[in-house]
This record gives structure tokens, sequence and C-alpha cells, in this order.
């Protein structure tokens, strides 16, 4: 009797009602556990972001590409055997907190993890390879779609690296494995060797809000590290010169340094740090907007309304909260379904179509073939709040300038140099069967993300009408890993071939006519020359060979009837 007057009166009054919603609250979580509950954001706030409270201005831009850096990171031995334990064991990328020290500012407590893809599955540790690693790609998932290694990460490199030649380096230019007619990739399709027991030579992520929330370095949250791609050295000249190029045309592009870089008491190399695109990288464009990631596990295909389907293949980067994914889909499934009559209509409703001519065209001149159409499918997509409208923006270029010196405007790029043009009447998409001569095929792990996706119509292959990418084929015609149904419906077109025509003419003289990609080389192997850990040699031939190649491109594209037409 004691303890039910302990029991407040109106629960005791109440006794009764409270007990059945006590009892219907167990129906529900019995009944309807295993609904789905979809994530949506019904706000259309154009502000969002982490909170910044800290960023550290440091001594010296970071991104001043005409001053040699510095940086140097120390963390425990015992943190770094675990992390790699992790990687090795599971697949997973975890951070390890190191102290950094960037021109001569330290930045205790930051985060690194080990950064890409393909790139890491050279990887050995103690000579042995990562298990199931297997070949350059990797293992297939699901519907023909590539297994990531470990998590999807934003920024992964999507495609197989250069294999070292002499030296530590890929083969002179034209040596083995180059197609006919240009510097290809030399000595088929190896990776670079990486060792665990050299952290100085791997590719890293450095994030510096990992353990000091909101902390920034120069409004930066994230730097990479980077490694050579196919063909390019370990100078990663390629790279540099791409986003070197890009910049002095205008066009939205990642920062670039070369800096020392020291880990421990290990020898000091010279290595490449880029901008890792985040909400600072999204400061560039005028007006508010969204930023999203392709994934190196995605596809551009329709799977429904609800936006976790797509977690393998976009990640929002920007607005988080107050904006979604929800235009991506739009976009995704209007350019599956919409005739051809409407895509030439209405495309320049949902895209910056003058832009996107430009981003096409520079991925032809730079011979980037792992672009948005590539295995890596290496893209970003910015969507414009004022506008309604999207802008592709490329990155990762550290493939760019290393296939066949004479691919044409109108032929697609491939893994290995070569071309493959469309033989069909609507034009250049690059699946066409009476085109060009094709190059070596690729490593089984650039199996387009999903599948035979697109075989019947879908996204990815045939369009609407049925044809092939650029109306000529069939797509289980078109190379394994390429393609993407926006680009290749873009160049399909009538209607947009001039806008390309004229953005490719234009950007021709810009880079190649007036020599300016040579000028750019020599004044950013200059630099390089400055910083500490710079190996002369390699330097010197990794600079030849891209000379090399860029005269053989502008020669063999002077004469091309898209350069030359008036």
């Amino acid at each position: 009797m004691r303890l039910r007057h302990r029991i407040p009166v109106r629960v005791r009054h109440y006794w009764r009602f409270l007990a059945g919603c006590l009892a219907f609250l167990l129906v529900l979580t019995v009944a309807v556990s295993t609904v789905r509950i979809r994530p949506y954001v019904t706000s259309g706030s154009g502000t969002g972001g982490d909170q910044v409270t800290q960023d550290v201005a440091g001594t010296v831009d970071l991104f001043d590409e005409t001053v040699a850096h510095r940086i140097e990171l120390v963390f425990r031995e015992a943190d770094y055997q675990r992390m790699l334990d992790a990687f090795y064991d599971e697949g997973e990328k975890e951070y390890i907190e190191a102290d950094l020290v960037i021109d001569g500012t330290a930045v205790p407590s930051v985060g690194i993890r080990l950064k890409g893809n393909s790139t890491l599955r050279s990887l050995t540790r103690d000579g042995q390879s990562r298990p199931g690693a297997g070949g350059p790609g990797g293992q297939a998932g699901p519907g023909g779609r590539r297994a990531p290694e470990g998590r999807a990460e934003p920024g992964g490199q999507g495609a197989p690296d250069a294999q070292d030649g002499p030296a530590g380096q890929g083969a002179p230019a034209g040596g083995v494995g180059a197609p006919p007619g240009g510097v290809g990739v030399p000595g088929g399709f190896g990776r670079s060797s990486l060792k665990a027991e050299e952290p100085e030579t791997l590719p890293w992520l450095i994030r510096f809000d990992e353990y000091v929330d909101g902390r920034r370095y120069q409004g930066h949250r994230e730097i990479a590290v980077r490694v050579a791609g196919m063909g390019a050295g370990s100078t990663v000249l390629n790279e540099a010169l791409a986003l070197d190029l890009l910049a002095g045309a205008g066009e939205v592009a990642q920062e670039y340094a070369y800096t020392s870089f020291t880990v421990n008491d290990r020898p000091t190399t010279a290595r490449l740090v880029v901008e890792h695109p985040d909400a600072h990288f999204a400061e560039d464009f005028d007006g508010p907007g969204v930023l999203y990631k392709s994934l190196a596990t995605g596809q551009f295909t329709d799977q429904g309304d609800d936006p976790t389907a797509y977690a393998d293949d976009f990640a929002q980067v920007t607005m988080k909260g107050s904006q979604d994914l929800q235009p991506v889909i739009d976009l995704i499934r209007w350019v599956g379904t919409a005739s051809d009559a409407e895509f030439d209509e209405h495309l320049a409703d949902r895209l910056d179509v003058a832009s996107f001519a430009r981003y096409v065209a520079w991925q032809n001149l730079m011979l980037n073939f792992d672009d948005m159409s590539g295995p890596g499918r290496n893209y970003y997509l910015w969507y414009d709040l004022g506008t309604k409208r999207f802008t592709v923006i490329g990155w990762d270029y550290n493939l760019a300038f290393s296939g066949d010196a004479a691919q044409g405007p109108l032929d697609q790029g491939r893994l290995g140099g070569g071309g493959f043009r469309g033989g069909g009447t609507q034009g250049p998409a690059g699946a066409g069967t009476n085109g060009g001569e094709q190059a070596a095929e690729p490593p089984a792990d650039t199996t387009p993300p999903g599948g035979d996706a697109g075989r019947d119509g879908g996204p990815g292959g045939a369009g609407p009408g049925g044809a092939g990418p650029g109306g000529a084929g069939p797509a289980g015609d078109r190379p394994q890993g390429a393609g993407h149904a926006l680009k290749e419906r873009f160049l399909a077109s009538e209607t947009f071939r001039q806008v390309y025509e004229d953005a490719y003419r234009g950007l021709y003289q810009e880079v190649y006519g007036n020599g300016t990609a040579l000028a750019t080389v020599d004044a950013i192997g200059a630099v390089l020359a400055t910083v500490d850990g710079y190996d002369a040699a390699t330097a010197t031939s990794d600079a030849e060979r891209l000379r090399t190649l860029i005269r053989q491109r502008t020669e063999s594209l002077a004469s091309d009837e898209v350069v030359t037409r008036s």
C-alpha cells in the first residue's frame, strides 16, 4: 500500500489509458519495424555546411604553385601498423592521428589515411599484396559493378597506374605498348609499385578536422598527396600540367603545388599536393549551389525515387541537411527517358551546355580517358540553385596526357591509348563499329558500373532511339569501362555538334596552337627543380616524354578538319 501511494495520482487515475498506449506502441513496433524510412529534405534553403571554428592562416599560400613548399608528418608507428592491418584485413581506410608542419606552421593532431582505389591495389606490405586485391582491377561486384577497395570514397582514383620502367620510371616515349602515332602507355597496363615500408611514397588524404572539430587550413578541410598515373612518371607532371592549363583558361579546377614531403625519419621526397574538392572548393562558383561527387562505384542510371539507392553513385559534398540528391535523380531520369527531340530542345534548361562542351573538349585534348565516362567516373556536378542548371566539373587528372597523340576530336579515348571512333551517322560518341582502330583490350577491372545496363535502351548504353552511343551500334560494341549517357547523347546530337567543335577549335589554339602547353611544362619543371627531394634525372625524363607527346598531339590535330574548319 505504501508503494502505491508513491505513484502520482494522475498516473493512478489514468493507468488504463497509459497501458493502452504502451500496448499500441508495441504493436506498431512489431508490425512496421521492417518498413524502410526514406530520408527526404523538404527545406529549400540555400545555406548549409559544417561550422568552421578555426582557420589556420599559415605563412605561405599552400597552393601558390610558383614556389616550393615543405610538408612534414609525424605519427606513431603502432598507429600506422594498425591502419595497415585494417586495410589489409577489412579493406578499410582508417584515419590515424599525426602532427603536421606546413611551410613552418605546426598543425597538431590532423587525420591522415590512405587514398585511392585502384592505385592501392599495387600496395605491398612485407612483399605481400593485400588478399583479394587481385590484378589491376580487382573483382567485379554483383551485376557487374566494380567492387570498391573498402568504402567507396570521394576522391578515389579509379584506374590502374603506370608500370615502372628503368630507374622507377615509365619506358621512353614510343616504347613497348605505345600505340602507333603517339606516345602511349609504356609497358602495357602496369601500375606504380607502392610499398608500405615507404610511407613517403604513398597516396595520402590529410584531414584537418578529423580530431579537432571545425578546423581548416587556409579554408581547406582536406588536401591530397598524389601519386603518378599511367605513363606519367613519379613526378605527376601530367596532372600538374592539366590543372595549370585548366586554370589558365578560366575553368574551375583544383589548385596544386609541389612540396617536399617528409614522413617521420624517412627520406624526403618531392610530391604533388592537390586541393581536395570540398565546401571550400565550392566557393569558386558564383552564387549558391550544391556540389555532388560521382563515386568510382557509380552508374548514371535511374534507380527509383529512394535517395538511398544512389549511395554508391553520388556523394553530396555541400549543403547537407538543407538540400538533397533530388536534382541529380531528376537529371538522370530525364537523360534516360527524353526523346532525341526533347533532349536537343531542353538540355540547356538542365545543363550549362557551353561549359559542358568545353569540358568534353578538354578531356579529348588532354587525352584524359578516365573522365566522367571512364572507369573511375571522375567528375563532380555543381547544381546552381539560381539557374536550376548543372555544370560538370572534371578532376583526378593523373591519367591525362598518357594516351595516343593521334586521337582525333571525334574519337573516344581508351585505356592504354588509341581511339574508338563512332562509325554511325550521328556523330562522335565513340561506340561505332565502322570507325578507327581499337587499342588493346583494357584489364578486366574496367567493366562499366552497372554491367550491361543500357543494352536495352537504358542510360549508359543505347539511347531512346535504340542506337548505341553516338547512334553507331549496340552498347556492347563500345570499349569496356567507357560510357556515360549524358556525354554520349550530347556528342551524338547534331544540334550540339557545332557547339562542341567550336569549343574544341578554340581550346586547341589556346592550349597547343600558341605553344602554351609546352611553355607550361617548362614553367612547372623550373619550380619542381627547387623542391627538396627533387630527382633531376627522373624529372628530366618525365618532362621530355611529356613534351614529345605535346608536340605529336599539336601536329596531329593541326590538320584535323575540326581544327581547320573556319
